[in-house]
């Protein structure tokens, strides 16, 4: 129980403690409650002993808001209580909106029993039940996710530690956390690193230290504790970024792709750098008026520092190196090191338990047990987790079973007690945990997830990408390379070496079921057509470029004096880049492939005639760039493909139809200019991409794309567009630019953006009821000599002079139009005054601009661009015209900008031709580039 005192005002409280009074309050709770106020706590504690009832005061609900930390001393008859249960869902409401602290305290009670209502929890649940109390749901649900949380459990008896020890580390843990509660909230199963975090934070506020390394050995908490540094200094810069995993993702990307996506991110804009050094003066000087923090992760090359150019750094700004080498760190300039120390007894004591029984503590009866975990640990985080999460719900005969095995090595390594639980697994983990080791980490889940549910029936959720500590990675592949004699025997192969070898000897076998092949590695080779035909188990095939090498290179696997190769029908996985030969095998049965991705490949097509049906597992077809493939065959049984991509195949002529593929998200026919129709495909798209291709007319099946909402035809062949496309209601953005169109539909209501630049339309025709939604219209470069309706003139090439009439144009939802370089354009004559982006730039012939009359202040945007630059023939009406209309909308954004904190830079441009600026509406003007504004008083 708690309660408030009277008091005219909230008291900020740093803990609260919530208690059954008749169980607790004249020992445990009362010696806790002095232990926290002889450190100088602000504890709120209740003085009452009676029962109130199934609701909590105002103030005491007030009071537990109020409250930095609540710890919760749940006992045997805590549930009996109404009162209690009342304050226990009101704390965990304020763990969830509000991040407090929860500390739960099992006092003589089973945390099982509480997150299972289980005991005697069960019986006064049941009891409230019978009372048809409202509120039982609610508290059953709290009183359960208390029991998840992770506290103390203490058990009592001959057996367990003094009360005053459990108090003593209570009071000691609580303080750490209110010490770090701005932080501590985002990492609360952390332990053992704050001094460690204080050592840090004291040399990033030394002026002289700009490079901080944090230096020790795989698995000691370097990336962890630059991850807490990180999160609690990074609001108080201007740019901030944790680059992970660098060695991995250089050896996946290359550094030039690396620093491009650094510096991108850094200056928040795309930045492409093609030098060794950051050679733009301009780039320079915008990352010098940078302060940044930066941690840069598994660093194995000091030479890399530079080439990211943190040097060009503004003051202030801070850089955490992570490496294993102590050398690459001093190499790399770093002013000061910080070997990363192991952890002591205490606190690995403290991060087991939290993997081993979910709680800061061991229970009594496997303390003795736990001690010898954590010194065969020796302080190393990594080994205590993997040990703890091993132990997890295990029997004392399964704990003293395991450390009679790790016992067998002496003074256990690190990769000893890792390959003690590896050893543990059952057949389907090992394997599991091997392939993400050699073939999977670092991939994003959403890439392999469908393999790893093929072969394991194992997937899921978790994190986007799929990691794996590098120790863990060592200790996989070293598995693999003992369990084998010979390269043929290995189970896995990813060295180039091996793998070369492998394959120009023909040296594979049933053994084999995965190959992972880096060809940049490895001099030309030519394969036998019989190279596959005794891995009978392979299920992984990936040969591969780096991205960092760009364009794909010549190809380094070479048909010998064949057309084909044989595979494996068990193939899940198969990625061979540049595939050498015309086709697949007309003997390989894809029915379990899941993924095929054939990028930059010579085959004509994917395998001869369409007897292939058993496509149920496939997944994902990705064939990029193959410059020969010249049709698709039947997908019919694919039912469950997601992903098409033939994005860049010129020579491709033929696609089947694709309706019934009802799994297919993504769907890439770009550049395809060799592909005259629009293929038949579901229904429920949202976005299509026909760019570049050869397609002449968009069909009467269009309709049938009942959702579409973008629809790309630009550099395209098309000619006609069926009136269908009315019908398509969802449609907002339509591209036909640079198609040889003559001739547009009336377009559906829902269009937003129309571009019809580049065509040869000399006519529009659109319904006026239509023109009330359309927003963006360009016309850039149109051979347009009629307009009806809004249709603006932009860029045309022989088109006479076109008056444009004030009922048509006088509409509300057009805010930007484009008509650059319109040649023969003449006049444009009563333009709506709504415009927030008028594009007019270059017509030399044009001689007269109107507005209609506006009224009232506009709405919408924060800035205007008005642009008649090289616009010669513009007479003074039509430039005092415009200079009315940009004081029109420039009122309008003053007006929306006063009494707001805008906070990002905007700008209004109007620019036309002549030589001076009508002095009555604008009275400060200069010539040269600065600007003296005399303020009247009281303006501000």
């Amino acid at each position: 129980m708690a309660s408030s005192s009277p008091s005219s005002r909230q008291t900020k409280h740093q803990v609260f403690l919530s208690f059954r009074g008749e169980d607790t309050r004249l020992n445990f709770t009362s010696h806790l409650l002095k232990a926290l106020k002889d450190t100088g706590l602000n504890v709120f504690f209740d003085e009452e002993t009676l029962e109130r009832g199934e609701q909590i005061s105002p103030a005491l609900s007030n009071a537990i808001m109020a409250s930095n930390l609540s710890i919760i001393i749940l006992s045997k008859d805590y549930a009996s209580s109404k009162s209690c249960l009342a304050e226990i869902s009101c704390i965990m409401d304020c763990k969830h909106t509000r991040r407090q602290i929860v500390l739960p305290i099992f006092y003589h009670v089973d945390p099982f029993d509480v997150r299972n209502l289980g005991g005697s929890f069960k019986t006064s649940f049941s009891d409230h039940e019978s009372k048809s109390l409202d509120q039982v749901r609610r508290w059953k649900k709290a009183f359960a996710d208390v029991g998840k949380l992770k506290g103390w459990h203490i058990e009592g008896g001959k057996f367990d530690r003094p009360e005053t020890k459990y108090i003593k580390d209570i009071v000691e843990y609580v303080t750490k956390k209110l010490m770090n509660n701005k932080s501590s909230t985002a990492f609360e199963e952390l332990v053992g690193i704050d001094y460690q975090k204080k050592t840090i934070l004291k040399l990033i506020n030394q002026k002289d230290c700009r490079v901080i390394g944090l230096w020790g050995m795989a698995g000691i908490g370097k990336t962890t504790l630059a991850n807490v540094v990180y999160h609690e200094i990074c609001s108080k810069y201007k740019s901030c970024w944790f680059l992970q995993n660098v060695r991995e993702k250089i050896r996946q990307q290359g550094m030039e792709s690396l620093r491009n996506n650094f510096v991108s991110k850094i200056l928040n804009q795309q930045i492409d750098i093609l030098t060794p050094s950051i050679g733009s003066a301009f780039i320079r000087e915008r990352l010098n008026n940078k302060k940044v923090i930066v941690v840069v992760d598994d660093v194995d090359d000091p030479d890399l520092i530079d080439y990211l150019g943190v040097k060009h750094f503004g003051d202030g700004s801070k850089i955490i190196l992570i490496s294993r080498d102590r050398q690459v760190l001093k190499n790399g300039g770093a002013d000061k090191i910080h070997k990363v120390n192991r952890l002591n007894e205490k606190s690995s004591l403290q991060l087991f338990s939290t993997f081993a029984f979910k709680q800061l503590n061991p229970t009594a009866n496997f303390r003795d047990l736990s001690n010898q975990f954590v010194r065969y640990a020796q302080g190393n985080p990594l080994a205590l987790k993997v040990l703890g999460c091993k132990l997890y719900t295990k029997s004392r005969k399964e704990w003293e079973s395991e450390v009679d095995r790790l016992k067998e090595y002496g003074q256990p390594k690190i990769s000893q007690i890792l390959k003690s639980s590896f050893d543990e697994l059952d057949e389907l983990e090992k394997n599991l945990f091997l392939d993400i080791a050699c073939f999977f980490k670092g991939k994003y889940k959403e890439e392999v997830e469908d393999i790893l549910c093929s072969l394991y029936n194992a997937c899921a959720a978790g994190p986007l990408i799929i990691s794996m500590h590098d120790i863990l990675e060592e200790m996989g592949k070293d598995i693999i390379r003992q369990e084998a004699i010979g390269i043929g025997n290995c189970s896995r192969l990813w060295s180039p070496n091996n793998v070369h070898q492998m394959l120009r000897y023909n040296k594979g076998n049933e053994a084999i079921k995965g190959i992972k092949l880096d060809m940049s590695q490895i001099d030309n080779l030519k394969l036998s057509p019989t190279v596959f035909e005794n891995m009978l188990n392979l299920r992984f095939i990936h040969f591969y470029f780096p991205r960092k090498f760009g364009e794909c290179w010549n190809n380094k696997l070479l048909a010998d004096q064949v057309d084909i190769v044989s595979l494996p029908d068990e193939l899940r996985y198969l990625c061979w880049e540049c595939y050498p030969f015309k086709s697949l095998s007309s003997s390989f049965n894809p029915k379990n492939l899941v993924v095929l991705k054939l990028p930059h490949g010579d085959m004509e097509q994917l395998w001869n005639g369409d007897n292939h049906q058993d496509l149920v597992s496939l997944k994902e077809i990705d064939l990029f760039d193959c410059k020969n493939l010249r049709k698709i065959p039947s997908l019919l049984g694919a039912i469950n493909l997601k992903s098409l991509c033939c994005r860049g195949c010129e020579s491709l002529v033929e696609l089947p139809c694709l309706t019934h593929l009802a799994s297919l998200k993504s769907f890439d026919l770009h550049g395809c200019h060799n592909l005259k129709k629009i293929p038949e495909i579901p229904s429920h798209f949202h976005y299509l991409d026909l760019e570049g291709t050869g397609i002449e007319e968009v069909p009467d099946s269009i309709e049938h794309l009942i959702w579409l909402r973008q629809l790309r035809l630009s550099n395209s062949r098309v000619k006609n567009v069926s009136n269908n496309i009315l019908k398509l209601e969802s449609l907002n953005d339509l591209d036909l630019s640079h198609c040889p169109i003559s001739k547009f539909p009336e377009i559906p209501k829902s269009l937003r953006r129309l571009n019809l630049s580049k065509t040869q339309i000399e006519q529009v025709s659109l319904s006026f009821d239509y023109i009330g939604i359309l927003a963006d219209l360009d016309m850039s470069g149109s051979s347009i000599q009629k307009l009806q309706c809004y249709i603006s003139l932009s860029g045309s090439r022989k088109i006479p002079t076109i008056d444009v009439p004030s009922s048509i144009l006088s509409f509300k939802s057009l805010r930007n139009l484009r008509m650059n370089h319109c040649k023969s354009l003449k006049l444009l004559l009563d333009l709506p005054p709504y415009l927030w982006r008028l594009d007019a730039h270059d017509c030399p012939s044009l001689e007269k601009v109107s507005f209609i009359q506006q009224h009232g202040f506009l709405g919408g945007a924060y800035e205007l661009s008005m642009m008649f630059s090289n616009c010669s023939n513009l007479n003074q009406d039509s430039i005092d015209s415009i200079e009315a209309n940009a004081m029109f909308k420039i009122g309008s954004i003053a007006e929306k900008w006063r009494g707001q904190n805008i906070f990002f830079p905007r700008a209004s441009v109007c620019c036309f031709p002549g030589t001076e600026i009508s002095a009555n509406k604008f009275e400060s003007q200069n010539v040269y580039s600065s600007l003296t504004l005399k303020i009247a008083p009281n303006v501000c």
